[in-house]
C-alpha cells in the first residue's frame, strides 16, 4: 500500500469540521491530496488551517449540504479550484435524537431524514456531471451499521437509503469508470462534539434512551467496544484509493463484527 495514495488527486470531504470527517481529511492530506473541506460549521476553517500548517493542501467552505444548491456550489468550487473532482467523500449525517419510534414527532422524523440522507443524495447527484465529463471518479458514502439498531428508526431508515443509493448508483455507473461504495461505521469514540447535532437539551429520559443505544452498540459488536476514528478513516480512505480499484457497490461494515443490515 502506497504511503502517498492521493498525490495530485482532488478530494472533497463533507462534514469535515470534526469527528470522522476531520480525521479523514487530515489523513488524506498527509497522503498528498488536494482537499476541499466542507461543513456548515466555520470550525472547518480550523481543519484546513491545520492541514496547511502541516504542509498539506486544503481549503475550507461552509455550506448547507441538506440543500441541492449548497451541493451544487461545493462541486463547482472544487472543480474551479482543481480542474477535477477525483474523489467525493460524503460524511454528513448522524442521529439527532435517540428514542423509541413512538416518541418521534413529525418534525423530528423529517429532520433526521434531511440530515442523514439528503446531503449524500444531493452530493452524489451534484458531483456526477463532473465525474462523467472527466471519465473517472470515486464516491465513498458514510453510512452506518445502525441500519439495524434501537431508538434511531428514522436515522436507520435514512442510512438504509444511503446503502440503496450506493449499490444502485454503482450498478448504474459500473461501465463509466466511476466507483461508488460506502463505509458503515459502528459506534465510534471521538472527542466531544463542539457543535451538537440538535439544539434540544436532553432530559433524564433522553439520557436513558441514549444509554440503551450505547449498550446495544457494544453488545452487538463482536469485539465489545467502540471503534476509533483512525479505524473508520482507514476504511474510508482504502475505498477512496486505487487500492480498491475493483471494488464498487459495496457496503463495508466497520463495527467490530456488527454487520448492520443492508
Amino acid at each position: 500500500m502506497s504511503a502517498q495514495r492521493f498525490t495530485g488527486k482532488s478530494i472533497v470531504v463533507t462534514g469535515a469540521a470534526q469527528g470522522i470527517g476531520k480525521d479523514v481529511a487530515l489523513r488524506a492530506a498527509r497522503e498528498g491530496a488536494r482537499l476541499l473541506l466542507v461543513d456548515r460549521s466555520p470550525l472547518v476553517e480550523d481543519v484546513a488551517r491545520e492541514i496547511v500548517e502541516e504542509g498539506g493542501q486544503a481549503t475550507a467552505m461552509t455550506a448547507d449540504l441538506e440543500t441541492w444548491s449548497g451541493n451544487q456550489d461545493v462541486m463547482a468550487r472544487a472543480h474551479r479550484a482543481h480542474g477535477a473532482i477525483d474523489v467525493l467523500i460524503t460524511n454528513v449525517g448522524g442521529a439527532i435524537w435517540m428514542r423509541p419510534f413512538q416518541h418521534f414527532d413529525e418534525r423530528q422524523i423529517e429532520a433526521e431524514i434531511s440530515r442523514s440522507l439528503f446531503p449524500t443524495m444531493w452530493g452524489c447527484r451534484a458531483v456526477l456531471p463532473y465525474m462523467l465529463d472527466q471519465g473517472r471518479g470515486v464516491i465513498v458514502n458514510v453510512s452506518s451499521i445502525a441500519t439495524k439498531g434501537i431508538n434511531r428508526v428514522p436515522y436507520s431508515a435514512a442510512k438504509g437509503a444511503v446503502n440503496a443509493l450506493t449499490t444502485s448508483l454503482a450498478f448504474e455507473l459500473g461501465t463509466r469508470n466511476i466507483r461508488v461504495n460506502a463505509v458503515a461505521p459502528g459506534g465510534t469514540t471521538a472527542p466531544p462534539r463542539k457543535v451538537p447535532r440538535g439544539a434540544d437539551v436532553p432530559t433524564e429520559r433522553d439520557k436513558a434512551w441514549m444509554q440503551e443505544v450505547v449498550d446495544q452498540t457494544i453488545q452487538s459488536s463482536h469485539m465489545k467496544r467502540y471503534g476509533l476514528l483512525r479505524e473508520m478513516a482507514a476504511a474510508i480512505l482504502f475505498l477512496a484509493s486505487d487500492d480498491a480499484s475493483y471494488i464498487t457497490g459495496t457496503i463495508l461494515p466497520v463495527g467490530g463484527g456488527d454487520q448492520g443490515m443492508g
